[in-house]
């Protein structure tokens, strides 16, 4: 099979396409950059394209004689539809690693366009939102009358770039939260819980993350909140309104996007992520679970790169992670472990 990495020279997409090279994989690296695209395939002998994602025809072009695509140029909120559409209509498998709501519920709108073209919609292949959605799923699983989901993260090492800019764009839209089976938004931090991590239990706060969107597809559970735990006072964190202003949070976003590197060789190989998720039923039955793994950019690297072999034998359409391949799919991730605890 012969798969494309568009977006190949940002942060992730290096990741990404050194460990293919290394695994003796064979992505066509593609972006819009020949001049930070050429070093990079010449590095890895690998062949590469260069288009961009304002013309139709010519990403169409671009895919030509690829069989998938692992989408990695965001902010996706941008850059997303147009891949995807592309995809279907050449008949292209398309995994992407965004965690916005909005890609998503965009992408599940495509969703009977891409069956019918026998491709698969695939986002969220990274650590946004493969260990959450899998928590998500498992816990559905064991409590299937669940009405209420809670799902917490935190993740060591600091963003890479563009992650920096998603956030700091994606704040103009406030929170969300899924109450009643629809996406409600309210103030970022306005919901507060101790999450009970393996590594010991920590408030956090609410903030919009993907599952939001897909772990009602994944569960059809009604009513979903997603929390993670922040260095700063809650408080600030919900009642910030300068980040609402179009010229500050542009020129954060900018700012952001020289300053902020993305984590070093030592923070991939030395910092950790965890996740946290507990269900309920209308009975005030509950389950939890936990989840904890290597770096969030390692556990994205290692999701991708087990997604894309197996892409041709996955359902077609719109999927999430733990639909189409499975609740313990990030259990076989390295380093993951999964523990999912007796309902109370």
């Amino acid at each position: 099979m012969t798969w494309l990495l568009y977006g190949a020279t940002g942060y992730t997409g290096r990741l990404i396409a050194r460990r293919a090279a290394a695994l003796g994989q064979r992505p066509v690296l593609a972006g819009r950059s020949a001049a930070k695209l050429v070093p990079l395939a010449a590095e890895l002998g690998l062949e590469h394209r260069v288009f961009g994602l304002d013309d139709a025809a010519a990403i169409r072009q671009g895919l030509d004689g690829v069989d998938a695509v692992a989408h990695c140029a965001g902010p996706f909120t941008r850059t997303a539809v147009s891949m995807a559409t592309a995809c279907i209509d050449s008949g292209t498998h398309y995994v992407d690693i965004t965690g916005e709501i909005p890609v998503f519920e965009s992408l599940h709108e495509l969703d009977a366009r891409a069956e019918k073209a026998g491709v698969t919609l695939l986002p969220g292949a990274g650590f946004d939102v493969v260990p959450t959605d899998c928590v998500a799923a498992l816990l559905a699983a064991r409590l299937p009358d669940a009405t209420e989901l809670d799902l917490a993260f935190f993740m060591g090492g600091g963003p890479s770039p563009g992650t920096a800019r998603t956030l700091i764009e994606g704040s103009a839209e406030g929170g969300k939260i899924r109450a009643g089976g629809e996406i409600r938004t309210v103030p970022i931090g306005s919901r507060q819980l101790q999450a009970g991590f393996p590594s010991g239990t920590r408030k956090v706060v609410s903030i919009p993350w993907g599952d939001v969107s897909t772990a009602y597809y994944s569960t059809g559970i009604p009513d979903i909140t997603t929390y993670t735990w922040v260095p700063l006072p809650s408080p600030a964190l919900a009642g910030s309104r300068l980040l609402r202003l179009g010229p500050v949070r542009g020129a954060l976003a900018g700012a952001l996007g020289k300053l902020v590197r993305g984590p070093g060789e030592r923070a991939l190989g030395g910092t950790r992520s965890e996740v946290w998720g507990r269900t309920r039923d209308a009975a005030g039955n509950t389950v939890t679970a936990t989840l904890t793994g290597p770096n969030p950019y390692s556990m994205t690297v290692d999701s991708v790169l087990r997604i894309m072999p197996r892409l041709p034998g996955l359902p077609t359409g719109f999927q999430t992670p733990s639909l189409a391949l499975g609740a313990d799919f990030a259990g076989e991730l390295d380093d993951v472990t999964v523990s999912v605890e007796a309902l109370a």
